[in-house]
């Protein structure tokens, strides 16, 4: 057994089983003499639900998942070659392969609108940065990812056609609905925000009373251990008991 393995088993698990399933992990690594596996394993982080998602994708729909990465790469050289005509092809392929893994992800359940929103943000971060893409291509996130660079968009080819000058109330009418659309798209980032923060808190709050129980579960195993052998040597003093004074009894009819 070794640590890679250990962490293949704990991060295809469910948050909710993870820290339970580590301490086990853990305790059998130092029984085995692995002291320094025991300590590593005990370092692993509990995934986020939205990683978690993530890695489900990487374990459940590998295939899906490495369309999506491929995507990206080719995207990433496309930009590098200032290639505009592989740009335009490979920006319209991403959007089809981001929903696709997307909704795959939303169909197993258990996401909530905030944690779907880091799904999506982590999926668009791999898709544009090699390393992300190597983390989420693993399956053992611990946390969502999110890119915050220069991301590749397409390059436009050709001359541009000539265009009739702008009215003032052509112009106006477009400023206007770029406001709207900004406080919308602002709108909208505050509410996702806001959901993230009531179910981060949630999440902590939950987090803390599990691994609050699940210590108090392993004190009261051990209690339970001790006090299984503690019985089963009064069981055996008990019958050596009853044997002797039966003999001493035969002894004594005779």
């Amino acid at each position: 057994m070794d640590l890679d393995e250990v962490a293949d088993r704990l991060y295809a698990l469910p948050p909710s089983e993870f820290t339970a399933a580590r301490e086990a992990e853990a305790r059998a690594a130092k029984d085995a003499g692995d002291v320094r596996l025991s300590r590593d394993i005990a370092k692993l982080r509990r995934p986020t639900v939205s990683a978690w998602a993530v890695n489900r994708l990487a374990r459940d729909h590998p295939d899906a998942l490495a369309d999506l990465l491929d995507v990206g790469e080719r995207l990433r050289t496309a930009w590098a070659e200032q290639d505009a005509d592989a740009l335009a092809e490979l920006t319209q392929r991403r959007a089809d392969a981001t929903g696709k893994v997307a909704r795959l992800a939303r169909q197993a359940g258990g996401l909530s609108s905030a944690a779907a929103t880091e799904v999506d943000q982590t999926l668009d971060a791999a898709v544009v940065d090699a390393d992300a893409a190597a983390e989420v291509r693993l399956g053992r996130l611990v946390k969502p990812l999110r890119y915050s660079g220069f991301a590749p968009t397409p390059i436009p080819s050709g001359r541009p056609a000539a265009r009739r000058r702008k009215s003032p109330e052509d112009e106006a009418a477009e400023t206007r609905k770029r406001e709207e659309a900004e406080a919308r798209k602002a709108k909208e980032r505050e509410e996702a925000e806001a959901a993230h923060r009531e179910w981060r808190e949630a999440l902590e709050v939950a987090e803390k009373e599990h691994d609050e129980r699940a210590e108090k579960v392993a004190r009261l195993e051990g209690k339970l251990a001790k006090a299984r052998k503690r019985l089963a040597d009064s069981r055996q003093r008990l019958e050596v008991t009853r044997r002797e004074e039966r003999h001493a009894r035969q002894r004594l009819d005779r």
